[in-house]
């Protein structure tokens, strides 16, 4: 009997260990979650349907919603136990999560992977990068150009922007383009205007040409207030209240969010996510390199990565996508989405990138990549949210006219240095 029951059990042992191998090399289904609009949604589901074709045993379900629906929904699922195989991240909110240790280091899989960093730019990759090694991939990058109006300076006379302007030459351009178009003493066409509430679009590009600084070294201190950083902030108080240039926020906010797109702006710092809808305006544009301080030209670099979640059960199958849209092919079919830089230099400097149509027209796509001998990576830091919420909010009081420059900066940087405290 005792035979009988060993024989059993040892058949029931097999079993289980033949049922085991089977689903550890059947078929695998990892979640990608990424933030954008539909038609991102369907060049991501092109991406995945390669990658399936290629590697049979393995499907992507695609997940993807708008920029704030996609992290209430990344929270939720974190919370719940439930996170997403693989998800997109932007690099200055990298380090908060990299720091809740829920991420898969992906270091042991770019060792075995020989050469796979060689073809990428390398400020993108900056980014992701901690002591331990790579826990995120840069998938794209943008580096902020000048867009402009060409139609605005053409009938105002005034020669397009080039690689040697300084911010004082467009501070001279714009206030020949700003024009009370019907008459009524209300500035309805400005020469520049930028988001002053984020570093990435303006003020940033502007402090460090000036020869200032965001942020020390190690973190710890804000360094918006700083004699050069004031220079800057103090062009762009003037351009607003002694030029009327610029628009205030009211003046801005009356035209929706974005006032290159409205036809309302000549000048427009802008990321390369605007060309796809820029593509239909009925003005001619173009872009140019942002301009020159005292302390020379700059702009700033920021890029979307991909993360794998560590709790993940599928790591090898969540890895081999991440290489696949890394790759060639992968890439190739991002950048047809128009909305962002390939961060392989294989395939930005070939005609993929250089030669892509902007709906029926061409641009100079160049610049976006000349722009990175100047650029300096986006500040990357823990708790970076709370500290942006701090200077932008804080200082917003400043462009809607209602709060003096200095007074105001000087309180927006003492929360500022709270947040670096409070998150060291």
């Amino acid at each position: 009997m005792k035979r009988n029951l060993l024989f059993v059990l040892l058949i029931v042992a097999l079993l289980i260990s033949s049922c085991g191998k089977k689903s550890a090399s059947g078929p695998v289904a990892i979640t990608f979650m990424a933030w954008g609009a539909p038609e991102e949604l369907e060049v991501w589901q092109k991406i995945a349907d390669e990658f399936h074709a290629a590697n049979s045993n393995i499907t992507v379900n695609m997940d993807v919603s708008d920029w704030e629906s996609y992290w209430t929904k990344l929270d939720t699922l974190f919370a719940g136990g439930t996170p997403p195989d693989v998800f997109a991240m932007d690099a200055p909110l990298y380090l908060d999560w990299q720091s809740r240790d829920v991420l898969l280091n992906l270091q042991p899989y770019i060792n075995k992977a020989s050469g796979f960093l060689d073809n990428f730019y390398t400020q993108p990759l900056e980014g992701y990068k901690v002591s331990d090694g790579y826990f995120g991939m840069p998938r794209d990058f943008q580096t902020i150009v000048l867009f402009y109006n060409k139609d605005m300076f053409d009938a105002a006379g005034v020669a397009y922007p080039t690689a040697s302007w300084t911010w004082e030459d467009l501070r001279t351009a714009a206030k020949k383009l700003a024009l009370d178009k019907n008459g009524d003493g209300t500035i309805d066409q400005y020469g520049f205007s930028c988001d002053l509430w984020d570093m990435e679009l303006c003020w940033s590009e502007a402090i460090w040409a000036y020869g200032g600084d965001v942020i020390n070294a190690d973190r710890t201190k804000t360094l918006l207030g700083e004699p050069k950083a004031r220079q800057a902030w103090q062009l762009f108080h003037d351009m607003i209240f002694v030029d009327k240039s610029m628009p205030d926020t009211i003046a801005a906010g009356d035209y929706g969010g974005d006032l290159f797109q409205a036809g309302v702006v000549a000048m427009w710092p802008m990321g390369h996510w605007a060309v796809p809808g820029y593509a239909t305006v009925e003005f001619q544009w173009d872009v140019a390199p942002m301009p020159a301080g005292p302390a020379g030209q700059a702009t700033s670099v920021n890029s979307a990565g991909f993360v794998v979640a560590k709790a993940t059960k599928n790591a090898d199958a969540s890895w081999k996508f991440i290489q696949f849209a890394l790759s060639q092919t992968g890439q190739t079919r991002l950048t047809e989405l128009g909305f962002a830089i390939p961060v392989l230099k294989s395939v930005a400097e070939s005609p993929v990138f250089l030669q892509a149509k902007v709906g029926d027209r061409t641009i100079n796509q160049q610049v976006f990549l000349d722009s990175l001998k100047y650029a300096r990576v986006k500040p990357i830091f823990k708790g970076y949210t709370l500290w942006a919420d701090a200077i932008g909010n804080g200082m917003a009081t400043i462009w809607d006219g209602t709060a003096e420059l200095d007074e105001t900066l000087d309180a927006a940087i003492v929360e500022a240095d709270k947040v670096l405290s409070e998150e060291k």
